[in-house]
């Protein structure tokens, strides 16, 4: 059975109802293919009858797994390259200069998916300070119960280790267990992960020296970005850094940041006064 339009429309609604994210008319291939395997798990002829089964008897587990379903997971590590290589090269060394020795710098990596972007900042800051399980927190939120549990659980298969992630570092920071890898306890320490919807109001978080918030931004309608943005600002520190995705920008959208260029990519920062 193919996806009704009337199915199409309740599926939609309810994303943007529960997380904000704008899923355009043309997008009924993404929710067929992402909701097929809940379907069939359910015994459903299709997503359809998945969709009219729970709009007749609603289920919130039911529900919440349809939301999570469409929200984007895609991650890998070290992922497009320069936001790490500007933290490491710059915002790290200036971050350091400006704050007491025993002051912690607190980093959020938000929207974190299964935990790729978060052990990559751990493994960066291992390898810089040596002192960093005792000066650094990590901070990792995501919409889904799923990848935050992932993301605690700290372990990857072999398909995932193998995009992005330098061997030097599978060897010094992960041990086997069994057919997947697990990051070291030391790593995993340094990561605190829970469940935090962007499009809500944040719980108490930060406040934070650094935030990846990237390719989230681009999900979302203009409004819901300019909330998002703002409290952002509201929870980080006057002299943050603010990573975003390559194709998203505050330009246009909240006047209260400033663009950074660093190398071959640039971050944001609170303008003073904002």
């Amino acid at each position: 059975m193919t996806l009704t339009a009337t199915s199409f429309d309740w599926v939609r609604q309810l994303v943007h109802r529960e997380s904000a994210i704008v899923l355009q008319p043309g997008k009924e291939y993404l929710v067929e293919a992402r909701l097929l395997p809940m379907a069939q798990q359910l015994g459903c002829a299709g997503v359809s009858e998945l969709v009219e089964s729970v709009r007749s008897h609603p289920d919130p587990a039911k529900t919440r797994r349809i939301v999570e379903a469409l929200t984007t997971n895609e991650t890998s590590w070290f992922r497009d390259g320069d936001p790490f290589t500007a933290f490491t090269g710059t915002v790290l060394p200036q971050l350091l200069a400006a704050r007491r020795p025993d002051e912690r710098l607190q980093i959020w990596s938000a929207a974190c998916s299964s935990g790729q972007e978060a052990y990559t900042i751990a493994m960066l800051l291992s390898d810089a300070l040596p002192n960093a399980a005792t000066r650094v927190s990590i901070t990792a939120t995501d919409l889904s119960r799923q990848m935050v549990e992932r993301t605690r659980a700290g372990r990857f298969s072999q398909l995932e280790v193998n995009r992005g992630l330098p061997a030097s570092m599978l060897v010094r920071h992960f041990t086997r267990a069994g057919n997947e890898w697990e990051i070291s306890p030391t790593l995993r320490r340094m990561v605190t992960a829970s469940e935090c919807n962007l499009a809500a109001p944040l719980p108490r978080l930060g406040p934070f020296d650094v935030v990846y918030l990237r390719n989230v931004l681009i999900y979302f309608d203009l409004p819901t970005k300019q909330q998002i943005l703002t409290r952002v600002r509201q929870i980080m520190r006057p002299d943050g850094w603010l990573f975003l995705g390559a194709a998203e920008t505050t330009l246009g959208v909240d006047d209260n940041w400033e663009r950074v260029v660093l190398g071959r990519g640039s971050a944001y920062r609170p303008r003073k006064g904002a």
